[in-house]
């Protein structure tokens, strides 16, 4: 049964600015994402709004908002053949628990100016 839907944008340029503010990214973003992300080059300004979209959308799935989740404790993250998946720690996780879901699915996409994230979450059993 689904839980909850949510679905974010975010505009790229916003990562650019952020960017260039010393430990902004490190204040919203996973270690491991961010080093993964990072390392993209050109790409990475879409990747980070994606990510950041795709955490917005989680809030909105889980029903209350990312009130009370940090939200470097969301961390999207690549399956080996590309897939993205959310893995949840913490304030996340609780959150997560609290809502009754146990699988997280999420679609990105994103083109030049805009990023898009959408976020179900369903109960299982």
């Amino acid at each position: 049964m689904i839980v909850g839907i949510g679905v974010d944008v975010v505009h790229v340029r916003r990562m650019a600015r952020w960017r260039a503010i010393p430990g902004l990214l490190e204040r919203y973003f996973h270690p491991d994402e961010l080093a993964a992300v990072l390392g993209k080059g050109a790409g990475a300004d879409l990747s980070l709004a994606a990510r950041f979209a795709a955490k917005e959308a989680f809030g909105k799935a889980l029903g209350t908002g990312l009130a009370g989740i940090v939200l470097k404790d969301i961390m999207v993250a690549n399956c080996f053949n590309g897939r993205p998946e959310v893995r949840v720690f913490g304030t996340a996780l609780r959150a997560l628990e609290k809502s009754g879901a146990r699988r997280i699915h999420i679609s990105l996409t994103h083109e030049r100016d805009n990023a898009i994230a959408m976020v179900v979450l369903e109960e299982c059993g």
